[in-house]
């Protein structure tokens, strides 16, 4: 299994980063108020997973997220705006963790 800092470095890399760095110059009007909507929620998650204390805190929390409402709402955001979602990379941070489900 990979420790939290490995998955920590993947997440951030892959999905928390990117969200962060997307430039509001890039939307129109209307998008960029939702940029800014999922960029604070973005950094409200990135900061949560950083304070597990845990690869399984980590892993078990990431799982959860994928099934949360409040999660499949904001992901659906992202997909719109065209930025990763941690659905979008499950396959891939599962098998970097080390976890088969």
């Amino acid at each position: 299994m990979a420790n939290k800092r490995e998955l920590l470095r993947f997440l951030d890399q892959r999905v928390f980063n990117p969200i962060l760095k997307a430039s509001g110059s890039h939307y129109r009007d209307g998008d960029r108020k939702k940029l800014e909507d999922v960029q604070d929620r973005t950094r409200s998650e990135k900061d949560r997973f950083h304070h597990y204390h845990s690869a399984r805190e980590i892993i078990d929390n990431y799982k959860s997220d994928l099934h949360s409402d409040t999660a499949k709402r904001v992901n659906s955001e992202l997909r719109r705006l065209r930025l990763p979602t941690l659905p979008s990379v499950k396959d891939e941070f599962l098998r970097a963790a080390g976890d088969r489900q």
